[in-house]
């Protein structure tokens, strides 16, 4: 797999309603005692991370989580802009995800969220 094919499906994760497909995602990516974190949460583990989609989804029922970038990477560290959907189609929220690759790159180690744009420097 690709770092693209493995940001898809970790993307795909947060909005498949199945939890045993949910599951069955994450699981094949993210690396044994895995870390994710953003201004809202720390976790630790794929079972906290797949609490917190559950919570996430029961908060916006039908939203849904895509890769809005292209996948830029170098030495093990890839970065992807996402966008959140509501069920009508409005953009809930926008952000920027870095992953930290396994030293083979078949897995994501850590992940590090931030929400919203970057701003422009103050003159």
């Amino acid at each position: 797999m690709t770092t693209t094919e493995i940001i898809d499906r970790y993307c795909q994760a947060w909005s498949d309603r199945d939890p045993a497909r949910r599951t069955e995602l994450l699981y094949s990516i993210l690396s044994s005692g895995a870390s994710y974190i953003d201004p809202t949460v720390q976790l630790k583990g794929a079972s906290a991370l797949l609490a917190h989609l559950v919570k996430m989804q029961a908060a916006r029922p039908g939203a849904r989580v895509a890769r809005s970038t292209p996948v830029d990477e170098h030495h093990g560290v890839a970065r992807f802009g996402f966008r959140v959907t509501g069920a009508d189609g409005t953009v809930l929220r926008e952000g920027t995800d870095i992953a930290f690759m396994s030293a083979d790159g078949k897995r994501i180690e850590r992940i590090v969220g931030f929400f919203g744009a970057l701003a422009d420097a103050a003159d």
